[in-house]
Parts: C-alpha cells; sequence; structure tokens
C-alpha cells in the first residue's frame, strides 16, 4: 500500500533526503514534472498557487495532476502553496487535495498560531498534511531581510499549532536572488533538533546544489521549486520563437517542455542524494 505524504516525508527526515515540491501552471510545466519523475523514479508533490488555480480551474487542475500519476505510474501527492484563506484551504480538501499550506506569516505570531490551529483541526477529517510558514521570507518584489526564525518560537508555534510542516526563513527567498544566497544551516540545525516538524525550504530557486544538499542533510525534507521552473520554460519558449514562424503550438511548446525536464531530473537527483 502506498504511503501517505506524511508517512514519506517522515521517511525523508529519518533517511536525511527531501521530496521536491514542484509547482506548475499549465499542462506542459505539468507534463514536465512527469517526465523528468518517471525518468529519475522518484515520488513528487504537485503543487498549485492560488494564481494556478485560478488560472486552470479547481477541477480541472486536480483530474490533470491525478490522471497523470495514474497514467506515467508515479507515487505523488497534491499540495496547495501558500495559501492565503481558510476558505481556499478548505475548498482545496474538499477537491482531495493530500496537503495544503496555510501561509499567515505575515500576521503577528499569535495570530499565524490561532489561524493556523484552526487549519490543523479542519485538516483532520481528511487526514491531510498541514503546513506553515515562520518567519520572514521575502516573497516576489519584497526586499530580503535576514529575519530568519528562531528556535523558540519554532518550538512553540509547533507545540500550539500541531502543524505537520513548517517553512523556516533561514536566508532563503522567493524568485531569483541578487547575489549568491547563504543558508544559515547551524540556525537550521537547532531548529531540526528542537522540534520534531518536518522543515521545508521554500525558495530554492539559485540556491547552489551543493548549499541544497547540505540544507537536507541537517534537517530540511521538502524542498520547493517554483520559479525555475517558469523562468525555465519562457526563456526556452522565447528563444524557440525569435527562430521560427510555425505556428503550432504543439510543435512549439515541447521544446520549452523538454528544458523544464531537463532541470528537474538534475533537481530530483540532488534532493534523493
Amino acid at each position: 500500500m502506498a504511503l501517505n505524504i506524511k508517512e514519506q516525508l517522515k521517511n525523508c527526515q529519518h533517511s536525511h533526503t527531501a521530496l521536491l515540491a514542484t509547482n506548475f501552471y499549465n499542462l506542459e510545466t505539468l507534463l514536465a514534472i512527469f517526465k523528468a519523475a518517471a525518468e529519475e523514479n522518484v515520488p513528487i508533490i504537485l503543487q498549485l498557487t492560488q494564481s494556478s488555480i485560478d488560472y486552470i480551474g479547481l477541477d480541472v487542475a486536480v483530474s490533470m495532476a491525478r490522471q497523470g500519476l495514474k497514467d506515467y505510474g508515479l507515487t505523488g501527492w497534491i499540495h496547495l502553496d501558500h495559501g492565503q484563506s481558510v476558505d481556499l484551504v478548505h475548498k482545496c480538501l474538499d477537491s482531495g487535495f493530500d496537503s495544503v499550506m496555510i501561509d499567515a506569516s505575515e500576521k503577528p505570531f499569535q495570530e499565524n498560531v490561532e489561524i493556523t490551529a484552526q487549519v490543523v483541526e479542519m485538516a483532520k477529517a481528511y487526514n491531510a498534511n498541514v503546513e506553515a510558514e515562520l518567519g520572514y521570507i521575502a516573497k516576489l518584489g519584497q526586499q530580503q531581510e535576514y529575519n530568519y526564525t528562531t528556535v523558540e518560537d519554532a518550538v512553540s508555534f509547533v507545540h500550539q499549532t500541531g502543524v505537520d510542516a513548517l517553512a523556516i526563513a533561514i536566508g532563503s527567498a522567493h524568485g531569483f536572488y541578487k547575489a549568491t544566497p547563504k543558508l544559515d544551516i547551524k540556525r537550521l540545525s537547532e531548529i531540526h533538533n528542537a522540534t520534531d516538524a518536518i522543515l521545508v525550504l521554500h525558495g530554492s530557486s539559485g540556491i547552489p546544489d551543493d548549499m541544497i544538499k547540505d540544507a537536507i542533510r541537517n534537517g530540511i525534507s521538502k524542498v520547493n521549486l517554483a520559479t525555475e521552473i517558469k523562468d525555465t520554460f519562457m526563456k526556452n519558449l522565447k528563444e524557440t520563437l525569435m527562430t521560427t514562424d510555425e505556428i503550432d503550438l504543439r510543435k512549439v511548446f515541447p521544446k520549452a517542455t523538454n528544458s523544464v525536464i531537463d532541470l528537474l531530473r538534475n533537481k530530483y537527483n540532488i534532493v534523493q542524494a
């Protein structure tokens, strides 16, 4: 019997490996994830944000993901990335998501606790994994700040909420970096030693491979990848469109899809090493 996502993440925690959680935005990026994962024979987490759900449609996105997992013979789970409201989380749980993230990280600590605890309680009826975020992890367009998650806050947050997984601020940021990032591996290790929650690295796009491996060795069990997928696809698509008058999407898009497959094969090898 296949493991559920909580069990799989716990296995990763114990073996010092990680699951790569990849965002998809359309059929082409979803196919790239399936094909790369099938080639590398790895389990996957498929992530959707509010904007991707609005673009694709909730039921369509879930149907595409479930059918693809079946067609490619993959073990995988569907996760809501950066859910901004309890209402959205509830809709995703009703639609069959295996895992949800409630992101109240920009609210005061105690309000983050209360909202997250509400989602944890709601998710029990679905046996769904719940992820939250604690500390400042800059989002696209925000200024990077080095306001890291403290050990004390992490322990208190997990204790008060009962959350399964926690995205922590240790020097990463969403989107690309202006300078090479430097993760606080010591802080990560301290948090890992102080709590049994699954620790999540957001903003892996642009972080050197060796640094990601070091983070996994020291407690990260889930690595999120989004920006590099979009960037790789669009760069390749733009290059193709500059050199062809082809109007058949079915001939133009596969080249961009293949570039994402190459990216993801390397990423899967990094997290499983």
